[in-house]
């Protein structure tokens, strides 16, 4: 191969990695807002959805993706905003803030379980560590 070809050849697989990571991020990203859509839901922030032009802008300024609160009359006032998949925003206090910081260490705890649970099972199957029951299976 030639040096032209061969360098044609690097940065379209330079290209291609990019690409793929890129994507890979955009698929993690929305899946994470999603998880975070439903427990700021199911704590009680109410979902605003931004179906005029004024809340589009608005929406646009305001950080992507991550939980912002700011003062608003003296209360704290918490805001989740989503301009990709719903083009939203969540909006809730104090309560529901303290409910989803609760329910968010809940699904963590249980992630982590389950995680553990899966690698003492793997773990079990690749050898019978001493601590492995073989008859409880």
């Amino acid at each position: 191969m030639n040096d032209r070809a061969c360098n044609t050849t690097m940065v379209l697989s330079v290209a291609l990695a990019v690409a793929v990571t890129l994507t890979g991020c955009a698929t993690i990203r929305r899946s994470e807002a999603r998880s975070t859509e439903q427990l700021l839901a199911a704590t009680g922030f109410v979902m605003r959805p931004a179906d005029t032009a004024q809340r589009q802008q608005r929406l646009a300024a305001m950080p992507p993706y991550r939980l912002v609160s700011r003062t608003k009359d003296g209360k704290v006032v918490y805001t989740y905003a989503d301009p990709g998949t719903c083009k939203c925003l969540y909006v809730g206090g104090s309560k529901e803030y303290s409910e989803y910081q609760r329910l968010r260490v809940q699904h963590q705890i249980a992630r982590d379980q389950a995680w553990a649970a899966q690698e003492a099972h793997m773990d079990c199957d690749m050898g019978e560590p001493w601590w492995c029951d073989p008859v409880g299976r």
